[in-house]
């Protein structure tokens, strides 16, 4: 058995600017409607979480402009996904919601506050997608000129994780007493400051709260670079994983596996979820035509690629020859993705191009798919898929009631919540 996720990949943003099967969700991106209904499908088909993504800038890389973003929905306009998950909560009854958190601009106090206060809120069913960030722009709106070297971003999260987990754990589980008779609500004695003094804060604390029920919510981490899956394996309860392949799956896994032995915790302690494109149809041959049209997509919106690039790179890649073949590109950005897109190093169109991205391909009927997901995830070794289809409505329906019946008919994944925090779903197999 295997776990689920599905990963909101544009975030709390526009989906469906000029894409079929939309309607006009678009004119009114900020209403919670569409991501409630996604959650409450998920809910209904037991996935372990929806994981939504952020950033906190309007990018200029491609022309030095920001035009073809804005143009494009493009990274922007973007909402902050934070204030959604007590909304999805509500909209659910196990479903774990993860939402992301920078920790180069976040203070730890702040994030540990909030985390702490929306896993109250959920029940415990909440998680925080730690990133480092990795664009200048983003930096500036933060008082930075350039944002942090990569591995030192990694290396100021490590602290800011150490200490949050102090706040956490600044209220002892008794501390609330909540007695009338003695006039006690909480007993002093049994919350304490932290007084962290590190290389990169200063936190006194305790916290003015006590940690949710989960204690420790969730960590979510989504690098692939040497420095993020170490961090990872230290420090977090799920991974996300971007590969393209089965055998770079298995690989990815058992670096997990050692990382997590080097770090002093147990083989399970961090579930590797790896992403996945699914191209479904009811049929072979109309799976395949839709895959087809969503590589013709991607050619009919070459401009669109090209921003995109530019801002995974922090490179202006507007005056690079599209038929050369491209040097290669060496980042302080997002190493995940500058990797991901050079993986099979040709030209800029050809990259451009690439509709294999996103993690493993799968392509066929909701029957053929789950067979194959099945063996997949038995070759990989663990421990489930991230969902990184589009957002809307149909490929909602698809996946919550025609892929997922498939798998539990194979019994590769859960049929009923046994447990009801976001931890426990992650440690149940």
């Amino acid at each position: 058995m295997f776990h689920l996720g599905w990963f909101v990949a544009k975030g709390y943003a526009v989906h469906g600017w000029q894409e079929d099967w939309w309607g006009q969700e678009f004119k009114d991106w900020t209403s919670p409607s569409l991501y409630a209904d996604l959650a409450r499908a998920l809910d209904r088909a037991c996935f372990d979480f929806v994981m939504i993504e952020d950033g906190s800038l309007i990018p200029d890389a491609y022309q030095g402009r920001m035009d073809a973003y804005l143009r494009h929905a493009l990274f922007a306009p973007k909402a902050d996904p934070m204030p959604l998950v007590p909304i999805l909560a509500q909209a659910t009854k196990g479903l774990g919601i993860i939402a992301t958190m920078t920790t180069s601009f976040y203070p730890p106090y702040l994030g540990a506050r909030l985390a702490a206060t929306l896993d109250h809120l959920s029940g415990g069913r909440v998680g925080i997608n730690l990133v480092t960030a990795h664009n200048d722009r983003a930096a500036q709106n933060f008082g930075l000129d350039k944002i942090y070297e990569h591995d030192k971003r990694y290396e100021i999260a490590g602290e800011w994780v150490e200490v949050v987990d102090k706040l956490w754990a600044s209220w002892e589980p008794q501390a609330i007493v909540a007695d009338p008779e003695k006039g006690i609500f909480a007993d002093g004695t049994k919350v304490h400051a932290i007084d962290h003094e590190g290389q990169y804060f200063k936190v006194r604390g305790p916290l003015n709260l006590p940690a949710g029920p989960q204690g420790r919510p969730v960590i979510c981490q989504a690098g692939g670079s040497a420095a993020g899956k170490k961090f990872a394996a230290k420090h977090a309860d799920t991974v996300i994983a971007l590969v393209r392949t089965v055998e770079a799956a298995r690989q990815y896994k058992a670096d997990i596996g050692e990382l997590l032995s080097e770090a002093g915790r147990p083989p399970g302690a961090c579930k590797v979820l790896f992403c996945t494109m699914l191209s479904l149809g009811e049929t072979q041959e109309d799976a395949e035509a839709r895959k087809a049209k969503r590589k013709a997509n991607l050619e009919a919106n070459l401009e669109q690629r090209l921003a995109a690039l530019s801002f995974f790179t922090q490179t202006d890649l507007s005056q690079v020859p599209l038929d050369e073949p491209v040097a290669p590109i060496k980042s302080n950005a997002s190493r995940t993705m500058t990797d991901a897109y050079m993986a099979r190093q040709t030209t800029l169109r050809d990259i451009a191009m690439d509709d294999e991205v996103q993690g493993i391909n799968f392509v066929g009927t909701a029957d053929k798919i789950a067979g194959e997901m099945a063996e997949a995830m038995e070759e990989i070794g663990g421990d489930g898929f991230l969902i990184t289809e589009p957002l809307s409505r149909r490929s909602i329906a698809e996946i919550t009631d025609g892929l997922v019946p498939a798998l539990q008919k194979r019994n590769a994944v859960r049929s009923r919540y046994d447990r009801m925090t976001l931890r426990g779903h992650l440690q149940e197999f």
